[in-house]
């Protein structure tokens, strides 16, 4: 099962089992567990899906693997011919949470084949209209 899921202010698709990185969640502990928010929930074949408005009644349980701190980016600044620069860098932290399961199934059930007897009732007489032709004059 594929679900998109709101996580840290962003919207992922994940499956279950799989290992993600967001950006950081500095209220939760290592090991700690958290139900979030499934706004689309899909088949893996892709049959079958739900959207919510906003959210769906389902939930992703996440379990929370590390923080931690990306690598720096350096940021230079600089005008030329008036003597202005400036560095300086960002380190950007971020959790990694395992989404251990998603709630809920979807059904997935055949839609019934219309048979000739229900076409021919929902047919239309299309009257014939007489058209005017229209004349192009050229300039």
């Amino acid at each position: 099962m594929i679900a998109v899921i709101k996580i840290g202010g962003h919207q992922v698709i994940v499956e279950s089992g799989e290992i993600i990185r967001v950006d950081n969640l500095k209220d939760l502990e290592v090991g700690q567990t958290l139900d979030v928010d499934v706004l689309m929930l899909s088949e893996p074949d892709g049959k079958g899906f739900k959207v919510g408005t906003p959210t769906l009644p389902q939930k992703a349980t996440v379990k929370v693997l590390e923080h931690g701190r990306d690598k720096k980016i350096k940021v230079f600044k600089m005008k030329p011919r008036k003597r202005y620069s400036k560095t300086y860098g960002h380190r950007q932290d971020f959790t990694v949470v395992e989404i251990i399961s998603i709630d809920g199934t979807i059904n997935t059930a055949k839609k019934t084949v219309p048979t000739v007897e229900t076409e021919i009732k929902e047919v239309v007489e299309i009257k014939e209209t007489k058209e005017t032709p229209v004349k192009v004059s050229k300039k």
